[in-house]
């Protein structure tokens, strides 16, 4: 305890279930300009490609953070991460990209790739201390709420 203020539980990462549905796609909708619904959160969870965990409060079981990512052959890709504003810089997201890499190894995946927008400094940050290295980039790859294009940088890990 610093200053009578404790520090927050870490997060408990589990597999990510379809009820959790509705709830992705709200803290989706917090971090996106474009969010994915809960029928398209649902339908990803269910296929047998993703890999899915959830980020929960140990003590409230509230989710506050996600990770989606699809398996092809050898190789995966992060479709989403999402944290919850209160959570971010605390190591949720670090924790679920951390699991997902495991998740991506043990199923035989040799690299994981992902896009990120070029402005999202903290998470480049965090995909650089995880050993992610710039591998290409797609301009305009993202759409603003304002309806202008963002590049993205594409970005790869060897797992294996």
């Amino acid at each position: 305890m610093i200053f009578g203020l404790r520090r927050p539980s870490p997060p408990v990462i589990r597999p990510l279930r379809p009820e959790k549905a509705d709830a992705c796609a709200r803290l989706h909708a917090e971090g996106f300009a474009h969010p994915w619904s809960a029928g398209e959160v649902a339908a990803l969870i269910a296929n047998s490609s993703t890999l899915a965990a959830a980020a929960l409060d140990p003590v409230d079981g509230r989710l506050r953070g996600f990770i989606l990512s699809r398996l092809a052959a050898d190789e995966a890709e992060i479709l989403t991460i999402a944290v919850e504003a209160a959570s971010q810089g605390k190591g949720v997201g670090r924790a679920l990209l951390s699991e997902n890499l495991r998740q991506a190894s043990n199923a035989g995946a040799r690299a994981m790739f992902l896009e990120v927008d070029m402005d999202n400094a903290p998470a480049l940050a965090l995909y650089a201390r995880l050993g992610f290295v710039k591998v290409g980039e797609r301009p305009g790859y993202y759409r603003r709420s304002d309806g202008a294009r963002a590049p993205a940088l594409v970005m790869r890990k060897a797992l294996q």
